[in-house]
């Protein structure tokens, strides 16, 4: 029987629970796609977690990481309306010297102080890649493969959560990521990819289905109760008993199996999951009543039952979405402070349960926006910066190559557009490589997770690729 994983996972996105397990889910399914789990030999003990925040839309990076010294003329020339007031921007002072001097948004003030602490660090002109190009010259030469579709929104996004420029395809590296770990959890019930977005690419797999949580409650998604009419306390018994009569069945078809299976498992893993996360204890650290920030306390929340849940592995996503700022650099501007601020107060939360050293949190967008502005805000580029933050990272430093931002293709060969899109020096599978390597991924297995790794990092190497992690 050849099964459709695409029909497989429209069908369990719209079945009766949102919420999903994944043992007895996938051993039907499992066995009607004949699939072979891939086992990493890079396990190590102890419990880690991956924080992935999609900032959904294009960040406008250039206004998150700027010049502020003596190249401060070159980017508010460039910037014209966009540009931030040098006397603004906050100062950086990384503890390796860079040859520019670097600033942040003003709004930014929390992610300064996790900087100065040595908790978070940047990534600076990083993006999609098939292979190194060089310069514009190469860009336009017709002998390197770009990215397919460059500055298309949904294009670029499924690009930095499969890691595969080259193509379209549905599987994300956090789920081929999951496929290999996933045995390093001693509860199978609830997934080692945990979602507050619902489904997402980067974690879609052939074989492992993500759990979706809520920011709300005890975050288990439940089947919705009756509502709007009278007595509903006991209408909602008559549609509960009704549930665990359909999933207790023994059917002779296997879809039906596969359906009850599904309800069962799903209504088991919300029971497990929503009574552990009910038992722990308030936090201390606050947490603001925006969305991102309360994304962020039920991922601290469950990354605090990992014991009670069984879990040694966890990956979780996290989506905030506005970035697509083509007509305001006001709401730019709020979102930084936005970010800023959850990012602080998550960290906070994670140091107050001493898990900080075994979560690392980053970020990735579809794309950096143009230097340049268009009138209002700017348009849609390519190469940008990104943020990482955990106990584990080589913090207060600033990673990559940061790129002159001149207009002129001859000073500035990284520059395909007279709006200001410049090439990455960096890759996204040099960032992921060493991410999954820090999480325990064995060098083998690598390139199973990223395809791409080959053309920019030898997974042999002694020295990692970009060196953000301890």
């Amino acid at each position: 029987m050849n099964f459709n994983p695409y029909s497989r996972r429209r069908f369990l996105k719209h079945s009766a629970c949102a919420a999903m397990g994944t043992t007895t889910i996938l051993n039907t399914l499992l066995d009607l796609c004949k699939t072979k789990a891939v086992g990493s030999s890079g396990m190590t003990t102890g419990y880690k977690a991956l924080v992935c925040i999609l900032f959904d839309g294009g960040n406008d990076s250039y206004n998150m990481l700027m010049p502020r010294g003596s190249e401060y003329s070159e980017y508010a020339a460039v910037r014209t309306n966009l540009a931030i007031p040098q006397a603004d921007i906050l100062p950086l002072n990384p503890i390796t010297p860079i040859p520019r001097d670097l600033g942040i948004h003003p709004n930014m003030g929390a992610v300064k102080t996790l900087f100065d602490n040595g908790k978070l660090s940047f990534i600076s002109n990083i993006g999609t890649l098939v292979e190194p190009i060089l310069d514009v010259t190469e860009y336009n030469s017709g002998t390197v493969t770009r990215p397919q579709k460059l500055y298309s929104h949904s294009d670029q996004k499924q690009q930095w959560q499969t890691s595969i420029a080259q193509e379209r395809t549905s599987l994300g590296w956090g789920g081929r990521t999951a496929e290999l770990l996933s045995s390093m959890n001693s509860n199978q019930n609830i997934s080692l990819n945990i979602s507050l977005e619902g489904k997402n690419i980067f974690q879609a797999s052939n074989s492992i289905l993500e759990y979706t949580i809520s920011n709300e409650g005890n975050g288990a998604l439940l089947i919705d109760p009756i509502s709007g009419y009278n007595n509903q306390g006991f209408l909602n018994t008559i549609r509960n008993t009704g549930v665990d009569n359909i999933a207790s069945q023994n059917y002779l078809n296997v879809l039906e199996k596969t359906i009850a299976n599904l309800t069962g498992s799903s209504i088991e893993a919300s029971e497990i999951f929503s009574a552990a996360i009910a038992a722990v204890p308030p936090f201390t650290s606050t947490f603001s009543d925006i969305d991102l920030s309360e994304d962020l306390h039920m991922v601290a929340k469950t990354i605090a039952a990992r014991n009670t849940l069984g879990m040694s592995r966890q990956i979780f996503f996290v989506k905030t979405g506005g970035f697509d700022t083509h007509t305001s650099k006001l709401t730019h501007d709020n979102l930084m402070l936005t970010v800023s601020t959850a990012m602080s107060e998550f960290y906070a939360a994670l140091e107050e349960i001493g898990i900080q050293d075994d979560v690392v949190t980053f970020t990735i967008s579809d794309f950096a926006r143009t230097t340049t502005s268009n009138g209002n805000g700017s348009d849609h580029a390519w190469g940008g910066h990104q943020m990482v933050m955990g106990g584990a990272i080589n913090g207060q430093e600033i990673y990559g190559a940061y790129p002159s931002l001149d207009l002129d293709q001859a000073a500035n060969p990284l520059n395909v557009s007279d709006r200001g899109r410049l090439i990455p020096t960096t890759s996204c599978d040099e960032y992921f490589a060493e991410l999954i390597s820090w999480f325990g991924v064995s060098d083998g297995d690598i390139p199973y997770v990223l395809p791409n790794i080959g053309n920019f990092y030898s997974t042999s190497s002694t020295t990692p690729p970009i060196g953000f992690l301890l």
